[in-house]
């Protein structure tokens, strides 16, 4: 456990120190335009933003799987995510690049 917990720090300390301050910026906005309205709230069980407990065990699976799920969609035990999130006009890298973002805020 103490190593996959290791892993998943690195994980997000990568991330966090790996984005620049206008592609967090970029980022930021791309989440607040497309993304706030479910993972602010957990609607259809979306992890909610910052949520360590929600977003550990997906962080742990990998960014290919979480990119993934993100942009071709996933349904789960907790919940639904459309491809996108809804908004196909986004491209893959957008995507990532919010996908990066949500991850780098988990606390």
């Amino acid at each position: 456990m103490r190593d996959s917990l290791t892993i998943i720090i690195a994980a997000v300390t990568s991330i966090v120190f790996g984005l620049s301050n206008a592609c967090a910026s970029e980022a930021s906005d791309l989440y607040d335009a497309h993304c706030s309205a479910c993972h602010n709230l957990g609607v259809a069980g979306a992890p909610k933003i910052a949520d360590p407990d929600a977003w550990n065990p997906r962080v742990a699976q990998g960014n290919k799987v979480l990119y993934d799920h993100a942009i071709n969609g996933f349904t789960g035990e907790n919940g639904s995510m459309p491809p996108k999130g809804g908004f196909v006009e986004l491209s893959d890298e957008q995507i990532k690049t919010i996908v990066e973002y949500m991850v780098s805020r988990v606390n």
